[in-house]
């Protein structure tokens, strides 16, 4: 099994890839696959709704977007760390997730999904909502833990001081990886669930 995990800082040794690498740890023991792509540096364009993705199967801008997209069809989970930026996630992680799940015609039904938020103080909940967004609209199941999947910390290493946020990602990864397997059991068993044919309203007369 694999999953791969977003890292939203532009700082690779960010609190945020502290908490991630936390969760990374307990997925080695649990015997799952990691690959983390650092994304919160890299020159990554918002989605011009050109609609191009639909005829060539894959974002007209051939950056990490794209890269990305093929690791996440082979994997069964994703994990999605970003810092808070005022009570929101990283403006580049948005116009890379935007991207990536608009762009991508793989069906992601039951890949299992986990949000992480890290701050110095506040807007962890607001930036948590918004990521697990992606998930919920694309039939993926969302991981959980014992908290909302937090960790506190301003300085560099500071995150690691932060005994629940800590605890809470390890528990996050054993949660995540528990759904993985079982879900992994379940399509043995029983396959995906069957989908009706989409129905699409549109609100204008």
């Amino acid at each position: 099994m694999k999953v791969l995990m977003i890292n939203g800082s532009p700082r690779k040794n960010s609190n945020t890839g502290i908490a991630l690498a936390e969760m990374e740890r307990i997925f080695v023991e649990e015997k799952i696959e990691t690959e983390i792509l650092q994304i919160g540096g890299q020159e990554i364009r918002g989605c011009i709704a050109c609609g191009s993705c639909a005829e060539k199967g894959c974002c007209i801008f051939d950056d990490m977007v794209n890269e990305a997209a093929v690791k996440f069809a082979e994997a069964d989970g994703l994990v999605i760390g970003s810092p808070v930026y005022y009570a929101s996630a990283n403006g580049t992680l948005v116009s890379f997730l935007d991207r990536l799940f608009y762009s991508t015609p793989f069906d992601k039904t039951m890949k299992v999904g986990a949000a992480v938020a890290v701050a110095r103080r506040g807007g962890l909940s607001a930036t948590f909502d918004e990521l697990n967004k992606y998930f919920t609209i694309s039939g993926m199941p969302v991981a959980s833990s014992q908290y909302w999947n937090s960790v506190h910390g301003r300085l560099a290493g500071e995150a690691a001081q932060d005994g629940e946020g800590m605890q809470t990602m390890r528990t996050l990864a054993k949660n995540m990886a528990f759904l993985m397997k079982s879900i992994a059991l379940g399509k043995e068993a029983y396959g995906l669930p069957e989908k009706e044919n989409r129905i699409s309203t549109h609100f204008v007369r």
